[in-house]
């Protein structure tokens, strides 16, 4: 079996580019959505903001340590590249999709950290019919498939483990403030519908 040496190829670069794209569409989406929320005063949990820089670190941790440009992420096959190619470009492009979906079920009730404004309504439709919080799923998606495009598996190993850890405590936190504002309504929802991931969280 031939194995390629980590060195620049077509294929790498491809995904490369491909996760480069889909990260200028989840910037897009991200300002566009904060445009069109309803501005006002709104109830937020300020310990949520340790698991939104946590989330931070972990991005800071995966795209610290490059491996060389657009080579792959160890020695392997072509067509084991092939493989991690195609699951990688699949994991970037449907992130992205899923979080313009849940941005666009959120409509005015965008917002970066989770907040409560007067007239909210809880939301449980779109993605957020299959999790609560598919804005971080769709975070994560992009954080592995970063990682896999250029970083090396030594930093994408504790940056899954750091953005984890901030995730939980966002979700913690930001279902408390949930709770509070629609009571049983929330609690209905979240025995039905996982935190975070189908069927396991």
């Amino acid at each position: 079996m031939h194995l390629i040496a980590p060195q620049s190829d077509a294929i790498a670069e491809t995904v490369y580019f491909t996760v480069f794209a889909c990260w200028l569409g989840f910037v897009a989406i991200v300002v566009i959505g904060k445009r069109g929320a309803t501005p006002g005063a709104a109830r937020r949990d300020p310990k949520s903001m340790l698991g939104f820089l946590l989330q931070g670190a972990s991005y800071a941790i995966c795209f610290g340590v490059f491996r060389p440009y657009f080579s792959p992420l160890f020695p392997m096959s072509q067509s084991t590249e092939l493989i991690f190619a195609a699951v990688t470009a699949a994991l970037a492009i449907a992130s992205t999709w899923f979080c313009y979906a849940a941005a666009r079920t959120l409509g005015k009730h965008w917002a970066l950290m989770a907040r409560v404004i007067e007239g909210h309504e809880l939301v449980a439709t779109g993605p957020y019919a299959i999790v609560r919080n598919p804005i971080y799923l769709a975070m994560f998606g992009m954080l592995i498939a970063s990682g896999l495009a250029v970083s090396r598996w030594q930093a994408l190993l504790p940056a899954i483990v750091v953005f984890l850890t901030g995730t939980a405590v966002r979700i913690r936190t930001e279902q408390n403030l949930l709770r509070a504002a629609f009571g049983t309504k929330f609690d209905e929802y979240a025995r039905r519908v996982p935190a975070f991931l189908p069927g396991l969280l």
